[in-house]
Order: structure tokens, then sequence, then C-alpha cells
């Protein structure tokens, strides 16, 4: 066995600012001092190897020299702590308008996972009543969870949902998660919403496209401005889980249950926030 050093290209005021989450977390659940294999602080360094670099758990383990499955425990522990601190849809769109922004971009994302065997039944479309994969994304053929996000104008991540299987379309994970009626009260009060064609008619307030029904005309010229404009607004979004993902290769692929996506994500979008804003 070879020994070898590495550098973790996170700043030491994030490691500090995870080691405070758990430390609280400790005292919280009643942890006495002693009584854990690592330290607040090297129990930070093993959770930001994970996200930033995607180390498979095994490895973690042996380089802190834990278990196995007590690596997995302190993972899953961190990722709970962190995406409590993530605040509600609520809080996100009222602290927007009070920051004067002109509108919030809506998208949703795949996060590709190991195959479930989870399966579903379609009540739409034409192979409507067969046996499907519930995680199975048709669109992108592959495994994995959805998850709607909230960028800011300028396409900073400011908020992300709970995780729904992938088989399940942005409209309607808009809908179930109580999404587009937040966003329809968010725009009666001046924060219109901006998304692309497949929130059509997801609520008031949320401007999308327009689209060219079958068997209607072209779009007019008013329509294909409204439409050109529409999109260079809305593109910016797109930068939003591009940080995400980026930064945290983590967020790749999911290694773990896929239940857990909504919170791992959450847990990634406030330590970005905090590496750019000092917090959420």
């Amino acid at each position: 066995m070879i020994n070898y050093g590495a550098t973790l290209d996170v700043s030491g005021d994030l490691v500090w600012f995870v080691a405070g989450v758990l430390r609280a977390e400790r005292l919280r659940r009643g942890t006495r001092r002693g009584r854990r294999a690592l330290t607040p602080y090297r129990h930070a360094v093993l959770v930001l190897r994970w996200f930033r670099d995607a180390i498979p758990v095994h490895r973690l383990a042996t380089d802190h020299r834990i278990s196995i499955a007590t690596a997995y425990r302190y993972l899953h522990e961190a990722i709970t702590a962190l995406a409590a601190q993530a605040p509600d849809l609520h809080q996100v769109l009222a602290q927007r308008r009070d920051t004067g922004d002109t509108h919030v971009v809506l998208d949703g994302s795949l996060f590709t996972c190991d195959r479930v065997a989870a399966t579903t039944t379609k009540t739409k479309g034409r192979n409507r009543g067969a046996t499907v994969h519930l995680w199975y994304s048709g669109k992108h053929r592959t495994f994995g969870g959805n998850i709607q996000f909230l960028a800011s104008p300028g396409g900073f991540p400011l908020w992300t949902s709970p995780v729904l299987p992938g088989s399940r379309n942005d409209l309607s994970a808009a809908r179930d998660l109580g999404i587009a009626g937040a966003l329809t009260a968010a725009a009666a009060v001046g924060l219109p919403t901006l998304a692309d064609k497949a929130y059509h008619s997801a609520g008031i307030g949320i401007h999308t496209p327009f689209k060219k029904a079958a068997g209607q005309p072209p779009l007019g010229t008013r329509q294909r401005v409204h439409n050109l404009l529409h999109s260079r607004l809305r593109a910016l979004g797109e930068r939003a889980m591009a940080i995400l993902k980026t930064r945290w290769r983590a967020l790749q692929h999911i290694s773990l249950c896929p239940h857990r996506i909504g919170a791992i994500v959450q847990a990634a979008l406030v330590l970005t926030h905090h590496e750019h804003h000092g917090r959420y």
C-alpha cells in the first residue's frame, strides 16, 4: 500500500461551518464527549471530500480509519443536518421580493442514480396501464430523481425541492409539490416566474414561451419576439444547476438511496451559499 498526500479545494471557513453544524447536531442528539470516532472537524472533512470529489465511501472509511458502516452513518447524518439549514420556498420568495428582484427562474433537473427496481402503472399516454420503472426517466433514458429548483435572474441557485421519481415530468412535479401555487402567489405581489415550455399552464404568473399547436398557423412576429426575449432571460437560470453539479461532483451521479437525493441537493445548496456569501 502506498500513502500519498491530497488537497481538498474548499476554504477553511467552509470546513469550520460544516463542523459547527455537526457539533450542534451532536449536542441536539445528546452525544457524549469522546464517544465518536471522529471529531466534528474530521467529520466535516469526510463529508466535504464526498461532496467535492465523490470519493467512494469505502475509501473514505479507510482514510479516516473507521468502518464502512460508520462512514455511511456519518455521511447520512451530515446530509440531514446540512439540508435542515436550507430555508423553505416561501422564505426564499419573500427574500427575493425584499431584495428587489424582477423575477425568478423555475426549472427541473434529473439527478442520475443507480438502477431502482420499483415500478408503477402508467395512467396517461398510449401505453396507459403498462408497468414501468418508477425511477426511470423516458426523456433522459436513465434512472434518477426529479428535482425542481429556483434561480435568481443572474443564474444563482436559490432553492431546491424534495425529490420525486424520475418518471415524473416537471409540470406535475411543480403542481404536486405546491411550487406552482407558491409562485402564483408571489407573482400577485410583483415577483413573476420565467419557465420553459414544460410548465405551460402551470399557473398565473408563471410565464412560458408561446407554443405552436398542431394544425394552427405559425407563430406571429410578436410571439416570436416574445419567445426570443423570454429565452434570453430564462436561459441564465440554467447556470444555477451547472454551479451545483460542477462544484459538487457527488451530484453528477448519486450513489446513495434515491429517496435522499432531495436532501443531498439541499445540502449542496447550503454549502454553495456559504462559499459565495458566508451564510445562506
